[in-house]
């Protein structure tokens, strides 16, 4: 008998939607497929993983920020994020282009990187508006929220 996942996937700034056939537990370490059901509490987490940098450019939108501020907006979003998690995803999203940073001193310890959006992560968050409505439109059309 033939079982399909559906699976988000992100790489390379993008995010993918993907039907999988057959899933191993090979292939990926968070669905778990001993059962006839999936791990809800991973798939959760996989989904908010998925939209973690769309959420991030659109804080910076909004203006310069350090990573704590960033933080705290995810956390009232009810996204929670560690540091930990957060600075390779602006690292990642620096070096794409995406964001830069410039330093300032702080009165109470060390000098702090402030992040901002560049003029190519304006367009990429633009490009990621547009995306992200189209697939919220299809998934509200294909699940229970249309009902």
């Amino acid at each position: 008998m033939n079982k399909w996942y559906f699976v988000l996937h992100s790489t390379n700034s993008r995010i993918y939607l993907c039907f999988v056939k057959n899933l191993r537990t090979d292939q990926t370490a968070s669905w778990n497929t001993d059962d006839r059901s999936m791990n809800v509490e991973n798939t959760k987490a996989q989904m908010r993983k998925g939209v973690l940098e769309y959420c991030i450019l659109g804080i910076l939108a909004q203006g310069e920020l350090y990573p704590s501020d960033i933080i705290s907006k995810l956390k009232d979003a009810r996204l929670i994020v560690v540091e930990g998690t957060l600075y390779p995803l602006l690292t990642r999203l620096k070096d794409a282009g995406l964001l830069t940073y410039r330093w300032e001193e702080s009165r109470s310890g060390p000098p702090r990187k402030y992040y901002k959006l560049t003029t190519v992560g304006q367009k990429f968050l633009t490009e990621l508006d547009q995306t992200w409505e189209e697939l919220s439109q299809a998934v509200k059309k294909t699940t229970r929220q249309s009902r």
